[in-house]
C-alpha cells in the first residue's frame, strides 16, 4: 500500500529570493533561483495568461518576476504563510492541499504547466503546495502584477477567465465528491487528467500519474484502499493498463460514459 510521500520541510522561499545570489548552486529540498524570466523561449507561454500580452509586452513581465526551480518533494509554499508572490507553472506538476483544524488533509487539486497560482490575489496562502516532480515556476511580485493588471486590461481579463474556469472545476468536483460512485470518480478523475495534459502535450491515451494513490484518495473523498482496487478491478477489466508513471487508457468511451453518469 503507498503511503504519503514524506514532506520536505524548509523555510519558505518568499521573502528571500532578493538577496539570494543568482548563481548559488542549491541543494535537492530547496529552490534553485533562476536568472530571471526567459518569455521568448517559453514552451507553455500559449497556454497561460501570458498569451494575452503582446511580444513588446513581455518585458513589463520580466521587470517584476524570475524563474525559479524546485526538486521534487519540495515545498513551494504553505497555507497561511505570507504571498508576496503569485506563480505561473511552466513544468512539472504540484499537489495542492488544505490542513484542516483536526489534522487531517484535503487534496484541493493538481497543478500542471500552465496554470497559475494566486489568482485570488490574497495576502497569504489559502493552501499548500508541494513539488510532485521537479518543478519550474515564473514568480511575480503580487503587487506588481497587480499594477501590471490595471494598466493591461487583456491580461485582467485573461486572469478573471482563467478564475472563472477555476470555479467551474470547483464546482464540477463538488457533485464528484457528492453525488458520484468510486468507480464513477476514478473514471472522472483520469478523463479529468487526461484532457489536462492533452491541452499541454496533444491528445494521448497515456496519462502520467505523478500523485500517489493516496493523493488521488484525498482529492476524491476516497480511502487509498478504494482508489487501489478502483483502479485494479478497471486494469483487470481491461479499461486501463497501469504503466509505472499513470495509466495507458483502453476503453476511453466506457471511461467518459462513467465520468458523465
Amino acid at each position: 500500500m503507498e503511503t504519503l510521500a514524506e514532506k520536505v520541510l524548509f523555510d519558505t522561499v518568499f521573502g528571500r529570493i532578493e538577496s539570494t545570489p543568482r548563481n548559488l548552486v542549491c541543494s535537492s529540498n530547496k529552490p534553485s533561483p533562476g536568472p530571471g524570466l526567459e518569455c521568448a523561449d517559453c514552451e507553455i507561454k500559449g497556454l497561460s495568461i501570458c498569451e494575452s500580452l503582446d511580444a513588446d509586452e513581455f518585458e513589463l513581465l520580466e521587470r517584476i518576476g524570475r524563474t525559479v526551480s524546485f526538486a521534487a518533494k519540495a515545498t513551494l509554499f504553505e497555507q497561511g504563510r505570507e504571498a508576496p508572490f503569485v506563480s505561473n507553472i511552466t513544468s512539472g506538476a504540484l499537489r495542492l492541499s488544505k490542513l484542516l483544524p483536526d489534522g487531517r488533509r484535503q487534496v484541493v487539486g493538481f497543478a500542471l504547466p500552465g496554470d497559475f497560482l494566486g489568482l485570488a490575489m490574497e495576502p497569504t496562502h489559502m493552501f499548500t503546495a508541494d513539488a510532485l516532480t521537479p518543478v519550474k515556476v515564473c514568480q511575480f511580485s503580487r503587487q506588481g502584477f497587480s499594477d501590471l493588471m490595471d494598466q493591461k486590461p487583456k491580461l485582467m481579463r485573461a486572469v478573471l477567465n482563467m478564475a472563472a474556469h477555476e470555479l467551474s472545476l470547483a464546482q464540477d468536483q463538488m457533485v464528484v465528491l457528492g453525488r458520484r460512485t468510486a468507480e464513477e470518480k476514478i473514471a472522472s478523475f483520469l478523463i479529468g487528467m487526461r484532457n489536462r495534459y492533452a491541452r499541454i502535450h496533444g491528445p494521448s491515451v497515456h496519462v502520467p500519474l505523478p500523485m500517489t494513490r493516496l493523493d488521488i484518495g484525498d482529492y476524491l473523498g476516497l480511502t487509498v484502499e478504494t482508489v487501489s482496487r478502483m483502479m485494479t478491478r478497471m486494469a483487470r477489466e481491461k479499461i486501463i493498463v497501469i504503466v509505472p508513471d499513470g495509466v495507458r487508457l483502453l476503453e476511453v468511451a466506457r471511461l467518459e460514459q462513467l465520468a458523465e453518469m
